[in-house]
């Protein structure tokens, strides 16, 4: 059955991959298909518009999994039944006209009540021509009442204008007019309860509260599930997960951040608590680099979700210290009177062995058909499957770009655990491991002559020129603006 599913216009990217997971969490799709990458939903626009327009048909199974989706989706303006569609209103009212008695009966009984909603994407109209437009749908029988509060019915006239450019969209060839009957409406209200704005404990790297909903989504998370965050920070996303009835346990490096916060009173618990969700069964300072479970466990995590750190506002650091892994200094013992407030000495982590090790684990906890999800750096023309890391165990279930600057962007990869994890699997990621141990330094001074990721992404260069220690000096200097070019909010 075919519905007009109406997007917010934001996180462009993000859409139709949010609607095929929730797709999957509400059972659209036949168990027996083995492959997730050939799991996909049908999808149509109408003639002549972009790609990026809100507006996009998808064929799905019954009403109740399109309301399910609408209410639980963060990008899902609206799923309708279209009853009619045209490019002026002569042309709308005969397709609703012609639309069957037995579909449009049920909801124009004398014992309903409805309401009609003008929405023109792109355009404010005024109340005037909001009245005008409703009175002209006379020819529907509606036999019910008109309840502008609390209507059983709801019934949304779309406009898109042809002649105009709707919020940076080219415009359309023909102007477009859809009348359908909501069969959802999203909720919003989730985002402004647990906006950052409000939260009660924060750090430079807490992860927005739309992102991390989204991530969840993107996991198919559910009441009874277990979800780790290996780089847990202040829980923004676990406590998404937490909403919506997982299990939690984060781990991080930073033992201050786990253990202390900002004081009793201001830690990562207290966000658990500020919205009375379930505490994490654990919060542990854990090095991702040389992970604490026992080599016997597997298994037992349904998710995995994290922003691993990239070095775009916060670098990535592994146990060792640098004298310790060049060898200069050998291990040591922490004194007994010392080990209360011992903070271990730390060493950069790159992004690729960072990957590696998250890959390893997540192939070794997650059971089968269990996600892992997370955001991968990537230059704007890298954005493709080609250039994303792969993994023996996890087939590439959706990818989504949310852009940083002009040149860099990050990319929200979702995938999903279709092999088991074997012996000859374990034996390739020691190697790897060591193989990062031994040429450590030599990686990092390789890295550093490539330049930082927080100088390439919002540092501005003139295109082709490499981006060095000069060159940015330079831009300060020459006074050119130094703030990240995005696409605005829509991304």
């Amino acid at each position: 059955m075919w519905f007009l599913c109406y997007f917010l216009h934001r996180l462009l990217d993000f859409r139709l991959a949010e609607v095929e997971s929730l797709a999957k969490l509400f059972g659209c799709f036949d168990s027996s298909q083995q492959d997730p990458g050939e799991q996909h939903l049908r999808w149509k626009q109408l003639p002549h518009h972009h790609p990026d327009s809100p507006f996009y048909f998808v064929d799905l199974p019954s009403e109740d999994i399109a309301r399910n989706i609408t209410y639980r989706s963060l990008l899902v303006k609206g799923m309708f039944e279209v009853w009619g569609e045209g490019s002026s209103y002569e042309e709308l009212q005969s397709a609703i006209v012609s639309y069957p008695e037995d579909r449009k009966t049920p909801y124009l009984g004398p014992d309903s009540t409805f309401k009609i909603v003008i929405d023109c994407f792109g355009k404010v109209l005024s109340l005037d021509e909001q009245t005008e437009r409703i009175e002209s749908f006379c020819y529907i029988p509606f036999k019910g009442k008109a309840n502008l509060r609390n209507p059983q019915h709801k019934f949304w006239l779309i406009e898109m204008d042809g002649q105009i450019a709707n919020n940076g969209l080219p415009p359309a060839v023909n102007k477009t007019l859809l009348f359908g009957r909501e069969i959802g409406e999203a909720d919003r209200g989730l985002l402004a309860k647990y906006g950052l704005s409000r939260r009660k404990y924060l750090g430079p790297t807490a992860m927005d509260a739309e992102v991390a909903f989204l991530m969840a989504n993107q996991a198919l998370i559910k009441p009874g599930m277990f979800v780790y965050d290996p780089f847990v920070g202040t829980g923004s996303i676990l406590v998404a997960a937490a909403h919506y009835g997982a299990t939690t346990l984060g781990a991080d490096i930073d033992i201050r951040v786990v253990r202390d916060g900002r004081g009793p009173d201001c830690n990562v618990w207290s966000n658990f608590k500020q919205y009375n969700l379930p505490f994490p069964v654990g919060l542990i300072r854990a090095d991702n680099n040389a992970p604490p479970w026992r080599s016997s466990l597997s298994e037992v995590l349904d998710a995995i979700i994290c922003d691993p750190p990239y070095g775009v506002r916060a670098g990535g650091r592994k146990s060792g210290g640098r004298k310790l892994l060049k060898g200069v200094k050998g291990p040591y013992t922490i004194p007994d009177d010392k080990r209360e407030d011992h903070i271990p000495s730390t060493a950069p982590y790159m992004l690729e062995e960072c990957v590696h090790d998250l890959f390893d684990v997540a192939a070794r906890l997650l059971v089968m058909g269990g996600r892992l999800v997370f955001f991968f750096p990537a230059g704007r023309s890298e954005c493709t499957e080609a250039h994303f890391p792969k993994h023996q165990c996890f087939t590439l279930v959706a990818r989504s770009e949310q852009i940083l600057s002009s040149r860099w962007s990050r990319c929200l990869l979702t995938m999903e655990k279709t092999h088991k994890y074997t012996e000859e699997l374990a034996m390739l990621a020691l190697e790897k491991h060591l193989e990062f141990k031994e040429n450590h330094a030599k990686l990092i001074e390789v890295s550093k002559l490539n330049g930082n990721p927080h100088t390439l992404v919002f540092s501005p260069v003139h295109p082709g020129e490499p981006v060095t220690e000069t060159s940015v000096t330079n831009a300060v200097c020459n006074n050119q603006d130094s703030r990240p070019k995005y696409r605005g909010k829509y991304v």
